[in-house]
């Protein structure tokens, strides 16, 4: 088909606008890793702007990764990423597979009650209360239970569930399957692609978490990455063990960004067809 010159003219505004955008994307990251990796005279004399470092510098990774509570949190957040994530998905897949059979009872006010949480809910204070009453103040389970299921996921799905072909499901009852077998057999066998989308989506808010350590962690040896990497953003250069005549507090502050963000950032290549696949899936009804 040849392209009058509307469509390449329009083809070629698209390809700009990716472009701006991609490159609006890559810049801050790319400014992040040139100032942690930038001798300091050098960031001076650029007026502290770096792109493209002349020499590069690894003492603040070095600093940083020298200090107990940068690993000891990093410990902390691993391990409240790969349980929390295996516990949201375990709990979120029970809860989603029965809404999408259409002849569970009382299926609609369920799905209500899921969609109402999306909109409402009990607020921080009867939330810590709640938390403060179970006994998961200062444990790393408080930054577990407390979003144990989340609503919009289950959505998600439940709405990937519906759409498998549903001759499945009545071929596995005609040879005597159950539920649990069909769900652990069929139905998981099949939803590779939703499965990564949704772990991708609790494994980033793990990684992430700051609010619940803040609200229900008061012990400095359970504080996760971030809330570390935010207390290491804002010291004042007098509170940084007096390193600044070496390693500047600029390029401590970027090096802890890198450090903390770097393995999602490293994970998500590797998952994207699986999350753009699981996305489009979920949210198609068939």
């Amino acid at each position: 088909m040849v392209k009058n010159k509307g469509d390449r003219a329009f083809d070629l505004l698209v390809t700009i606008s990716l472009i701006l955008v991609g490159v609006l994307s890559v810049f801050p990251l790319l400014f992040v890793v040139a100032v942690s990796l930038t001798p300091i005279e050098e960031v001076l004399k650029n007026g502290g702007f770096v792109l493209i470092p002349e020499a590069i510098n690894f003492d603040a990774y070095t600093h940083l990764l020298s200090q107990p509570k940068i690993p000891k949190s990093f410990m902390v957040t691993i391990f409240i990423t790969v349980v929390g994530t295996i516990i949201n998905l375990i709990l979120t897949t029970l809860m989603a597979y029965p809404l999408s059979r259409k002849n569970l009872p009382g299926r609609n006010i369920f799905i209500f009650l899921v969609v109402f949480t999306l909109l409402f809910n009990g607020g921080i204070v009867p939330t810590y209360l709640i938390v403060k009453a179970t006994g998961l103040l200062n444990s790393v389970w408080a930054m577990i239970i407390p979003n144990a299921i989340w609503s919009f996921n289950v959505l998600i799905m439940k709405s990937f569930f519906e759409n498998l072909p549903e001759d499945i499901f009545e071929a596995a009852r005609i040879d005597g399957a159950g539920e649990f077998r069909i769900l652990g057999q069929i139905v998981l066998a099949l939803s590779k692609p939703v499965m990564i989308t949704i772990g991708l989506f609790y494994v980033v808010g793990h990684w992430n978490e700051f609010f619940q350590a803040v609200m229900y962690i008061t012990d400095p040896a359970l504080n996760p990455l971030q809330v570390v990497v935010r207390d290491i953003l804002v010291q004042n250069q007098d509170q940084i063990e007096n390193v600044d005549a070496v390693i500047p507090t600029a390029t401590i502050q970027m090096a802890a960004v890198i450090i903390a963000s770097l393995p999602i950032i490293v994970i998500y290549p590797f998952v994207q067809k699986h999350l753009t696949k699981g996305m489009l899936l979920g949210s198609i009804k068939g």
